[in-house]
């Protein structure tokens, strides 16, 4: 049946419901192939809108799909599937199949996501970076979707605190979007995390797929925190999905001045909560934390204080981030 989930996967005109009940309906590729576009208007009960659709090309489209999958090593997971996360189940529209390289999650942990902007101020950086760290070293992973700015730093942080972090892309699973970061990906996949997207292969990074993106973001996160967002950011429909959804909201203290923090500081006098690290998000989900990192001072800039800093870097016991110090505890 592969091919044929690929092929419905591939029906942009139908929702998650639709392609379900057309599954249901239409359990073979010979089927598949006798639907014209009256049938599919039939089953789903509604007028689409296309004056075109032809199953053969898509049944060819899955066919190649099916190809570039095994030939790359990337995986699937049906919305029946029990590998599919149980968390996307709850939303509107959840993916049909979700597409991924890596290892996907322990749902029985809570993925936190960090969003802000792709232009961040050093100090939001700071703070996106440190809350990866401080969850990472917690055991908690970061899901977030592999942008320039606050996305990339709270990946970084996961990954360098211990975490296994998520990136959702917006386009097709088999390449990255966008292209600076392939070197996190890399990192995100050999460090146990996972690169995951609804969008078969080949799809193109489109500028209507980041916000249908965030809807999964947010659906696979318990609680969102908005590091730094102006205006009409992308990370404020994140913030929408997480209420949407019914997933907490946060927003990051160090993000909440001037105009990039414009959007931030209406979340929060809208009422969502102002966190400054890891523990108060956990303190508020009841949370007890292990206590695996602190901040620490940046020591003086003695011969002696920098080769204590340096073999404490070398044993992994510190990491550095554009000046803030983590050291394991």
């Amino acid at each position: 049946m592969s091919e044929l989930l690929l092929a419905i996967a591939r029906i942009e005109l139908l929702k998650t419901p639709e392609k379900l009940l057309l599954l249901d309906l239409i359990d073979t590729e010979t089927l598949f192939l006798s639907l014209a576009l009256s049938d599919l208007e039939e089953i789903v009960q509604r007028r689409l809108r296309s004056e075109r659709f032809a199953p053969a090309e898509l049944l060819a489209a899955a066919g190649r799909d099916r190809n570039i999958l095994t030939r790359k090593g990337i995986a699937y997971t049906f919305y029946r599937d029990s590998s599919y996360p149980p968390q996307l189940r709850e939303i509107f529209d959840p993916p049909f199949l979700l597409f991924y390289r890596g290892a996907l999650p322990d749902y029985e942990k809570p993925l936190v996501g960090v969003v802000g902007t792709r232009n961040p101020t050093g100090k939001a950086r700071r703070a996106a970076y440190g809350l990866g760290f401080e969850l990472g070293a917690e055991g908690l992973g970061v899901v977030s979707g592999l942008a320039r700015g606050i996305d990339g730093a709270a990946h970084e942080g996961n990954i360098a605190g211990g975490g296994r972090t998520v990136a959702v892309l917006g386009c097709g699973i088999d390449f990255v979007y966008p292209s600076v970061n392939r070197e996190l990906a890399l990192r995100i996949l050999q460090t146990g995390g996972a690169i995951v997207s609804e969008y078969p292969p080949g799809t193109a990074a489109l500028r209507y797929h980041f916000p249908e993106r965030n809807r999964i973001l947010s659906g696979l996160a318990r609680g969102v925190v908005v590091v730094e967002a102006p205006e009409r950011s992308g990370a404020l429909i994140s913030a929408d999905y997480a209420l949407e959804q019914g997933r907490d909201l946060f927003v990051h203290v160090d993000g909440l001045d001037g105009p990039p923090g414009a959007g931030t500081r209406r979340l929060a006098s809208e009422g969502a909560p102002t966190i400054s690290c890891a523990a108060d998000l956990l303190a508020d989900w009841g949370i007890e934390g292990r206590g695996g990192l602190r901040r620490v001072s940046r020591p003086e800039e003695s011969a002696l204080g920098m080769a204590h800093l340096l073999a404490d870097e070398l044993a992994g016991r510190l990491v550095r981030h554009q000046g803030e110090y983590f050291r394991r505890t």
